[in-house]
């Protein structure tokens, strides 16, 4: 895989994920900050926000790899930094960067409770799990002021229908009474996004989400109340954080986990980039091992697009990978039973309740 040369190491940028911003692939010019600039001078952005005037909330997906067909993302960008993250590359579409630019211009959905109290008030709409967030995390550290997801969930209480949350924030927890509401019906399943159980990596891969032990301690708490629970190792790294997963799915289940599921990294378009000044930054020695293990399982492309392989890669390390994930979900008593949420007690607004025979 060819490795991108920059001009000079970066000098980590504190709470960011990012050491800079990428050339946006849709744009003829590209803004390269100074490398010789003293440090007071490097960029170093503050979060903005921008309101998202989006007319409809609900995406929907036809991908048979995905385990589900809708899902809504209350924000664009993402205040968590994770160097890895696929969305950063939606962030070119806005005209910005998947560097800096999607971690420090968040866009906020502000009328996302009242369109999706609309799209599933509608006639048409066949009552089915929605995934929250399909993208970006619905419980980024923007939530707490702008507590779009609680009101989401709000809605999704009145009507009864499905939710599945993702998430790697304690934030989750303050909504416990809402989802337990849910899970009552057969309503809502958490997961919580788990990559390492290394809090100093962590801190360096995932700059503001919570850290592992408050994860766990958040998955703790939500199946205390009655909430199923999962943890997704996401991304698995392989030759970074592959020997982990034993690890991470036995102290899930001991934090009340009942499902496992992963991913393998995967670097379409800018996040290659993005990933790949990360490791230099912070992980030099372990670069090119890295690097080579995503060749091997991703192939020349790093993203292969088949079904299926965008998710779990391909080819013999891809497959080792899977059996090792399976031996070790089996060992820790993981995906005894798959989560079926539960359409029977859906209504509409003013209080029909949909009957399926």
């Amino acid at each position: 895989m060819p490795v991108p040369i920059f001009p000079k190491q970066r000098s980590p940028l504190h709470g960011r994920g990012a050491a800079g911003n990428p050339p946006n692939r849709f744009e003829r010019l590209h803004v390269e900050a100074d490398p010789d600039a003293e440090p007071e001078e490097q960029v170093n952005p503050r979060t903005q926000f921008f309101f998202d005037a989006s007319q409809s909330l609900l995406t929907k997906n036809e991908s048979p790899d995905i385990p589900f067909s809708y899902s809504l993302n209350v924000y664009r960008g993402c205040e968590h930094g994770c160097a890895y993250c696929y969305a950063r590359a939606y962030h070119e579409y806005l005209g910005w960067s998947g560097g800096l630019d999607f971690e420090s211009k968040i866009l906020v959905k502000l009328r996302a409770p009242e369109l999706l109290r609309k799209e599933l008030s509608a006639p048409k709409w066949e009552p089915q799990l929605i995934a929250m967030s399909g993208a970006t995390d619905c419980y980024q550290p923007a939530e707490r002021h702008f507590e779009l997801t609680r009101r989401c969930l709000e809605v999704l209480v009145e009507l009864r229908n499905p939710v599945g949350v993702i998430t790697k924030n304690f934030l989750v927890t303050r909504d416990r009474d809402l989802l337990a509401d849910l899970a009552t019906h057969g309503c809502a399943l958490v997961n919580f996004t788990i990559t390492t159980l290394d809090a100093k990596l962590a801190s360096k891969l995932e700059p503001r989400a919570a850290r592992p032990e408050h994860r766990l301690e958040a998955m703790r708490l939500l199946s205390q109340a009655g909430i199923p629970t999962g943890v997704m190792v996401a991304p698995i790294i392989a030759g970074l954080t592959d020997h982990e997963i034993p690890a991470i799915l036995d102290a899930a289940a001991q934090a009340g986990a009942s499902h496992a599921g992963y991913t393998v990294l995967r670097l379409p378009h800018s996040v290659k980039d993005v990933f790949t000044e990360w490791l230099s930054v912070h992980e030099p020695t372990k670069m090119d091992r890295v690097l080579s293990r995503v060749h091997d399982v991703r192939g020349e492309s790093s993203r292969p697009s088949d079904w299926g392989a965008r998710l779990r890669g391909d080819g013999f390390f891809a497959e080792q990978i899977a059996n090792f994930f399976s031996v070790a979900a089996r060992r820790a008593g993981l995906n005894k039973k798959p989560f079926e949420p539960s359409v029977a007690h859906f209504r509409r607004p003013g209080g029909e309740q949909l009957t399926f025979f």
